[in-house]
């Protein structure tokens, strides 16, 4: 049977900002792994001008329980004025999902 995990999609300004922003996150337990999905040119509208953009997309892949707080931490940690943040669940093979559950499950402090 499939384990649901839940996947977030970002852009970031260059490789540093991937690099960092997904060291931090691993560091956190926020996701069990972070995909970076390469160089992307970006098109769109800001502050009433059209922007064309190169960035790095990154792709976290977490548990249901960690969703929340990892768009949270990627919010108040990313470069940019207004982040992307896509977030959807999906399906992982069984033994995929039951991984990244067991990799960001973190300590209760008492």
């Amino acid at each position: 049977m499939n384990v649901p995990v839940v996947l977030m999609l970002t852009t970031v300004p260059d490789a540093h900002a991937a690099d960092t922003l997904a060291q931090a996150v691993l560091e956190a337990r926020l996701a069990a792994c972070v995909t970076r999905l390469g160089e992307v040119q970006s098109q769109y509208h800001w502050k009433g001008a059209l922007e064309t953009s190169r960035e790095v997309q990154l792709l976290f892949k977490t548990s249901l329980a960690c969703s929340a707080e990892l768009q949270r931490f990627v919010a108040a940690a990313h470069p940019y004025e207004t982040p992307e943040t896509l977030v959807w669940q999906a399906d992982a093979s069984p033994g995929y999902g039951q991984w990244v559950n067991a990799e960001t499950q973190r300590p209760l402090h008492v």
